[in-house]
């Protein structure tokens, strides 16, 4: 089954629609990257909201995306982790570090859709500057 990607602005968006086969999470390996190199993204978010099982292969392949991505200058968001997904993940020691998880597309958009070398920092409304993470 091919993951549809769209593009919105300078962000990639692919949206899992149903349990992938290890060829189809290659396959979707492969797409975004070569998407993310034509389009020059500022940003991919993988929306997994209809995944109900992530196995090793599937969270170790979403890691491998992500640090490729990031390769080219682009962050990669996770968004749409069911719960019962997630305790399954812990209990089996499944991790996705370094990527960012969101539970709402608001925030990861915002992540994602920042100009590339821009400041991560922002001043808040006394002057203070606070990371974006206080802000997404």
């Amino acid at each position: 089954m091919q993951v549809p990607i769209l593009k919105q602005g300078g962000v990639l968006i692919a949206t899992i629609q149903a349990a992938l086969s290890d060829a189809d999470l290659l396959e979707l390996r492969t797409a975004l990257v070569q998407q993310v190199v034509r389009y020059r993204s500022t940003g991919v978010i993988v929306d997994v909201t209809a995944m109900d099982v992530m196995d090793s292969f599937a969270s170790r392949t979403l890691l491998e995306i992500s640090h490729m991505i990031r390769l080219r200058g682009a962050p990669t968001v996770i968004v749409g982790i069911q719960p019962e997904v997630a305790f399954a993940m812990v209990q089996l020691g499944l991790t996705l570090e370094d990527i960012p998880l969101r539970s709402i597309w608001r925030k990861a958009w915002r992540i994602c859709s920042r100009s590339p070398g821009t400041s991560t920092k922002r001043r808040g409304c006394l002057g203070r500057r606070h990371a974006d993470s206080d802000y997404v």
